[in-house]
């Protein structure tokens, strides 16, 4: 969700047309991950041939099948938008033709589609944080700040996932004016999650007794220790001190690139599991 948000924000920013080397990562990196997400969530279903009753049977007021709604509109969507940016690679294969048609009839709705995606990739990187914070028993997560998290989390990841395989894939040059406008808008993302975390934490300080029980997940154990050495120290400071706290020769090189991607997706991954399990240790 988050590597759409990015990609197709600078799309519609600059008015492009073409697809171009970010525009193919996203795309490709939206569609995989959500697919593999999908098929691992069925199956840690207890009972995994009847995931079909949550597409067939919905109730409006549970935040889980409004997801499911998304995601079936959104899973399929990234599946045309591959088609979309990958026109010219499939010509060329010729056993992939028989996808051409279907391109050619799905181009003149290309504009709704990639505005439909964009608001739904948006959807979806805040559903699993609406998601967990209905359940109240769970000071951590029990926060409205959640999904606006894991928003500007999955963005920033997605951000750094998108710039990568660009790059190693698609032959993107390193300062091109995209992937210097993403370098920019990283800080704010970062700025962004520091303050919902901010939030969480001091909403937790200054909460009831069962909040205030919960903000032990900041400052002892296991789960602390992996939000600060591994959200805190990989995932903001790393990228900042690859950035600043070198040289520019080296901050200016693929091997800082690789790296400060590598930590903004680690941090992203310590944050989530640091939510989902301190979160669930510290209930009331």
């Amino acid at each position: 969700g988050g590597s759409l948000v990015v990609a197709l924000a600078i799309r519609f920013f600059k008015g492009q047309t073409g697809n171009t080397p970010l525009y193919k990562a996203a795309s490709l990196i939206s569609f995989v991950t959500i697919a593999l997400g999908m098929l691992c969530l069925v199956l840690d279903l207890t009972n995994p041939l009847f995931f079909w009753r949550i597409l067939v049977f919905y109730n409006f007021t549970s935040v889980m099948s409004v997801g499911v709604i998304a995601l079936c509109v959104y899973i399929p969507l990234t599946a045309v938008l591959c088609l979309y940016a990958f026109e010219d690679e499939i010509k060329s294969i010729p056993a992939l033709s028989i996808l051409l048609p279907i391109i050619n009839m799905l181009k003149p709705i290309r504009k709704p589609c990639e505005v439909t995606v964009l608001i739904l990739a948006a959807a979806v990187c805040a559903y699993t944080g609406f998601l967990i914070s209905a359940l109240i028993r769970f000071p951590l997560i029990n926060t409205a700040v959640l999904p606006a998290l894991f928003i500007a989390s999955g963005v920033s990841a997605g951000a750094a996932a998108s710039k990568m395989l660009s790059v190693f894939l698609f032959k993107e040059d390193i300062h091109s004016s995209e992937l210097k406008i993403l370098h920019g808008a990283e800080w704010p993302i970062m700025i962004a999650e520091i303050l919902f975390i901010c939030m969480i934490a001091m909403s937790l300080a200054t909460g009831n007794a069962g909040a205030q029980s919960a903000f032990a997940a900041f400052t002892s154990g296991v789960w602390a220790n992996l939000f600060w050495i591994g959200v805190v120290g990989i995932g903001f400071l790393g990228p900042i001190l690859l950035n600043f706290a070198t040289g520019k020769t080296f901050s200016h090189s693929a091997k800082a690139f690789y790296l400060s991607g590598v930590c903004v997706i680690s941090g992203m991954m310590c944050l989530r599991l640091f939510i989902l399990y301190a979160g669930q240790t510290y209930a009331i």
